[in-house]
């Protein structure tokens, strides 16, 4: 549910009419619902219910807007973060450092530093290099660093290539059939406090079948660390739940994930650790958009809209769809094509698809854009890097400015010697 919908005949976000943004802020534009976000943090904690210890450290890289860490910050959710770039974002947020979880494959030392000094609750480490590393750190600094141990259990998720993280060829974690040897070395090191295993197989997942194959396989493991004399306090199993981007689009629901969990983890006696993302973002936002042109097509018509591949990326890099809604729809219908201005063929957010009829000046939405949306853009083409609007009730404010193309290149120099 998303709190995106039509009052007398255009579509608002909560109480706000999306045509009072574009007019006052400009289009393209992101807009995010407040309330959205509030409710999809209650429901996914609320699936977890059934689970004795939990701890919930939202995943940044899903949307990094300071005002949406702020909304869950208050509802009570640490961060996942996977660079020293998000850790600032969550400490600037209001997130408590101890509720901060490091995660990702390439820390530098001086991200490792950073994530020391400020005092987070823990360090998903990726290979033994990196454990051996925070030690050094961590000992140089006369304390140690809680971490656990990612495993790749080398299941399939069965989403998306690019988006899946736990089979044995991509690049996470360590192979499942050495965790046991890499994890006794790391627990001997002095700077480190091992806590547990992490483990994270993929995104937009649809089917609880690889998730619970790859939790069993962790079940098993977190018995034979015991079994070698090991203290395991906490299991992270990271997040990846997928959200409808369509209708038809079925994904499990928090509270079906839940009981899987309970059912699955009973008995392991740990903390439990969530990285949600996607499934609290994605459908708390929209990208605002308006029509340049409609513009004759062989086959069908091209709907040109000031949003691009800059701006969305998603369906440029893995053919995903985002429904394309009028903001005041007739009723009327036409198939057509979607594409933005850049110059390039895979500036195309969808080919034959039908849609609300549209003519040139229209506004239109691509809906569940809450998530890798506005923090996977760019300014390519010298296009402007679009803003971000955060709605709360009948009152909305600018999150994150327009940054035009004047400002990026006052951020550029020319050499002495191109300037003789």
């Amino acid at each position: 549910m998303d709190h995106f919908s039509l009052i007398d005949g255009a579509m608002h976000a909560e109480g706000v009419p999306l045509e009072l943004i574009a007019a006052t802020v400009g289009t393209p534009v992101y807009v995010y619902s407040r309330a959205t976000l509030t409710r999809h943090a209650r429901v996914f904690r609320e699936g977890l219910a059934g689970v004795e210890r939990a701890h919930f450290a939202y995943a940044i890289k899903a949307n990094p807007n300071l005002a949406v860490l702020r909304v869950l910050a208050d509802a009570g959710y640490g961060a996942d973060v996977v660079s020293g770039g998000e850790l600032a974002r969550a400490l600037a947020a209001g997130m408590r450092a101890e509720d901060v979880v490091f995660s990702g494959v390439g820390k530098t030392r001086a991200e490792l530093q950073r994530a020391l000094d400020a005092g987070i609750g823990q360090f998903n480490l990726e290979l033994e290099e990196e454990g051996i590393a925070l030690s050094g750190l961590a000992m140089a600094a006369g304390t140690r660093a809680n971490a656990t141990l990612r495993v790749n259990p080398d299941v399939d998720a069965g989403t998306h290539a690019k988006i899946s993280t736990g089979k044995r060829e991509n690049k996470f974690g360590v192979p499942i059939d050495q965790a046991i040897a890499i994890y006794g070395r790391l627990a001997v090191l002095p700077g480190l406090a091992m806590r547990g295993i992490a483990i994270h197989i993929g995104s937009q997942l649809f089917d609880l079948a690889p998730l619970e194959a790859a939790y069993r396989r962790i079940g098993e493991l977190v018995a034979a660390l015991r079994a070698a004399g090991h203290v395991i306090e906490r299991v992270d199993l990271g997040g990846g739940l997928g959200v409808p981007y369509k209708e038809g689009d079925n994904p499990p629901s928090p509270a079906d994930y839940g009981a899987m969990v309970a059912r699955v983890t009973k008995g392991w006696n740990v903390m439990l650790m969530f990285e949600p993302g996607r499934v609290i973002a994605g459908n708390a936002g929209v990208l605002l958009t308006r029509v340049i042109w409609v513009k004759p097509g062989v086959v069908h018509p091209y709907v040109i809209v000031d949003a691009a591949m800059n701006d969305l990326a998603r369906p440029a890099l893995y053919d995903a769809w985002h429904d394309f809604a009028a903001v005041r729809p007739t009723g009327k219908r036409m198939v057509a094509n979607i594409a933005g201005p850049v110059c390039e063929s895979g500036d195309t957010f969808a080919m034959a698809r039908d849609i609300d009829a549209v003519v040139e000046g229209d506004l239109a939405v691509f809906r569940t854009a809450g998530a890798y949306g506005a923090t996977m853009a760019s300014t390519y083409n010298s296009r402007a890097l679009v803003p971000e609007v955060m709605v709360d009730g009948d009152k909305y404010a600018v999150v994150a400015d327009r940054i035009e193309p004047e400002t990026i290149i006052a951020a550029e120099r020319l050499p002495e010697w191109l300037t003789a």
